[in-house]
Order: C-alpha cells, then structure tokens, then sequence
C-alpha cells in the first residue's frame, strides 16, 4: 500500500459549489475510484495566512499498477464528466509538474 497527498486551490466563490458536490459524490466516480485501487479517499479544506484557500488530499492506493489505473480512471467517462464540474472550481499550484493538476505532497511523517 502507498500513500499519497496533494493539494491545490480552490476558488472562495465556488467554495459552496465544491462541497455540495462533495457532500453527494456521483455513484460511477466512488465506483471507479475504487475499482482503481484508492481507499480512504479524503478531502480537507482549509484558508491558509496568504488569505486563499486550498484543498489537500489523501488517498492510499493498494494496487500493483499506479500508472495504469491512472489512466483507466483518466479514460472513464463518468470520472472526465465530474472533472468537467471539479476543475472550474480549483486553482492548481504554480509550482506543480507538467503531468499534475493536484500538486504532490511529500509524506515525511505516519504513525500507526
């Protein structure tokens, strides 16, 4: 099992919009986050000193392929739609990587 936590933007006049869609996740977007391995999916919101808001999130991936799972969630139709209605809300890092929207997260600490 792997970790992972990211973060990114997200805009305050779509904050309202961003948690009522995350309040009633679509059944074919839980469906095929699990059928691509994540477990413990979660998303916390929190202002930060700068004035912005930004979203960070955690996920633990318990597949074999990160890569291809990847890109069959990338390939499903249900998953491009409920992007199509996510993304308008966010802000991605500046600093990110070409091939990120959300921005990776360093883990430097889990306990058990």
């Amino acid at each position: 099992m792997q970790r992972y936590g990211s973060v990114i933007g997200v805009k305050e006049d779509k904050l309202a919009e961003y948690k009522r869609l995350h309040t009633a996740v679509w059944p074919g977007v839980l469906k095929i986050i699990k059928q691509c391995n994540l477990r413990n999916y979660s998303i916390y919101l929190r202002k930060m000193p700068d004035g912005n808001f930004y979203l960070f999130s955690y996920y633990e991936y318990t597949g074999n392929d990160f890569a291809a799972d990847m890109a069959r969630m990338a390939a499903d139709s249900e998953m491009q739609r409920w992007w199509a209605v996510c993304e308008p809300c966010q802000i991605p890092l500046s600093d990110r990587s070409a091939a990120e929207w959300w921005a990776a997260a360093e883990e430097v600490f889990h306990g058990d």
